[in-house]
């Protein structure tokens, strides 16, 4: 491989969330990471971060810019949404206008800003669940009430319940349709098939579809993204589409993400909604980042996936061997695969909280992303060097014994 995905970087002490934030303690409150000896060699395999360095492009883009030396307001320029624009275009296959783009500072934000902008408080936002536990805070932060449509396990991967589905779209106060494209946390890539059928049960009972799909670069070999709104027109006039590099180039700190909507009176509210928000300013290195991403670093992502792919047979055989009382669900998108440990009944959160306890291993418990549809289920990050998920997995298994 060109790019060396197995060089460990020390992230501990750089003030990241995901090796510096205080781990929770099954015997309640939180633990700072360095407050106690034995916590202090946690490998943290949960938020949705990844160890490697970003792109080669990336980084000499941001150290230029950080050259300069002054750092004030940002001008997003014409570049930008060009090299938005090109990408989408011959990596998917989707044709984005100019003026269909609208930035901000993050995706969760922008879901925010969608849910203000196209709903009313006390209406319903529809969610296949489980699913990112930022959909549950920003739907109710918005006023509005999370109906959630539990989807079917069918043999190691998951499908929508159709009829409940439709049902729930029926609801009169149901008005928004939050997808999760490709889904956390159960790994799906939705085929145009199963979009196209989301937006006409949609379309029948006037209900609008916000698709976050941040996680759209990160795909796993045989599996291709498909835009929603690249699906038909008709998709494309029934949707807000929520996307950024932040996930697939490991940039979420930089902070640039897109809002793209053909409609353009709801691009107007929208718009006002950023504003309304405070999340209408970029910071200097995020269309810088993104730009570097897009133009300069195709390349990188694709070997990144191939990594990613020998990570997540690494865990599959692991498991099939070691502790075979866990099912790894197929892995079609992201790098969070989710893990079936109902067999060992024990709650989620109790495993969770025990292999934090024991191995130093930190997990996300299913329930983060639906109580009822995420017990247990305990979801992996396996974006980090393939030297520290083997560390992990040995921890694992020793401390389940």
């Amino acid at each position: 491989m060109k790019y060396d995905f197995d060089e460990l970087v020390e992230r501990r002490g750089t003030g990241c969330v995901k090796w510096d934030a205080e781990a929770p303690r099954s015997t309640g409150g939180w633990l700072p990471p360095g407050g106690n000896s034995e916590f202090k060699e946690i490998i943290p395999l949960w938020v949705a971060d990844m160890d490697f360095k970003a792109a080669p492009a990336i980084l000499e883009a941001v150290r230029k810019r950080a050259e300069h030396g002054v750092f004030g307001y940002a001008v997003v320029e014409d570049d930008y949404y060009e090299a938005v624009i090109s990408w989408f275009q011959r990596r998917h296959d989707w044709t984005i206008h100019r003026e269909e783009i609208l930035y901000t500072t993050g995706v969760v934000p922008a879901m925010s800003v969608a849910i203000k902008a196209l709903t009313m408080p006390g209406e319903k936002v529809l969610i296949l669940s489980p699913d990112y536990n930022c959909f549950f805070s920003s739907v109710r932060n918005n006023g509005c009430e999370v109906l959630e449509t539990a989807l079917k396990r069918v043999g190691d991967t998951f499908e929508v319940d159709w009829q409940d589905f439709e049902a729930k779209c029926a609801d009169e106060k149901t008005t928004v349709f939050l997808l999760c494209n490709p889904h956390n946390p159960t790994g799906r890539v939705w085929t145009k098939a199963e979009l196209m059928q989301m937006n006409d049960i949609c379309l029948k009972y006037g209900v609008k579809v916000v698709s976050d799909e941040i996680h759209c670069e990160l795909m796993m070999p045989g599996y291709q993204f498909q835009p929603f709104a690249a699906v038909n027109e008709a998709c494309r006039q029934n949707s807000v589409i929520l996307n950024s590099p932040s996930k697939s180039f490991n940039i979420a700190g930089l902070q640039a993400a897109n809002i793209i909507c053909s409609q353009p009176a709801w691009r107007r509210r929208l718009d006002r909604a950023i504003n309304i928000n405070e999340v209408c300013d970029l910071n200097p290195f995020g269309p810088v980042a993104l730009k570097a991403a897009y133009n300069e670093s195709e390349d990188w992502i694709d070997e990144l996936n191939q990594y990613l792919w020998g990570n997540y047979q690494l865990l599959c055989e692991f498991v099939a061997e070691n502790i075979p009382q866990w099912k790894v669900c197929k892995l079609e998108g992201t790098y969070l695969p989710w893990v079936d440990i109902s067999a060992m009944n024990i709650t989620s959160q109790a495993l969770c909280d025990k292999l934090l306890d024991e191995a130093k291993v930190w997990l996300n418990p299913g329930t983060m992303y639906g109580p009822q549809t995420g017990e247990g289920y305990v979801r992996f990050n396996i974006a980090t060097q393939r030297s520290r998920l083997k560390e992990a997995l040995e921890r694992i298994k020793d401390a389940l014994g």
